[in-house]
């Protein structure tokens, strides 16, 4: 008799909002969870940028300078 692992479906976040979800909560509670939600992958994002402007030591001074056009004279065929 072999024993076959089945793979979840669900991630461990998933898991935990099924938990959550269980039982009826009003519309506007669902609503202001997932702006919690969202806010929360917003800040994470806004952070992990902060870290990538600053190992690269970016400024807003430096990026507003910074030309990405390459003048016509400039281009190769």
């Amino acid at each position: 008799m072999s024993t076959k692992v089945l793979k979840q479906p669900f991630s461990n976040l998933q898991l935990e909002l099924l938990k959550l979800y269980s039982r009826p909560i009003p519309d506007e509670d669902l609503l202001q969870i997932k702006r919690l939600i969202g806010q929360y992958l917003a800040d994470k994002a806004s952070d992990l940028a902060d870290e990538v402007w600053d190992k690269k030591g970016l400024t807003e001074e430096k990026i507003l300078n910074q030309h990405r056009r390459i003048p016509s004279s400039q281009k190769t065929a």
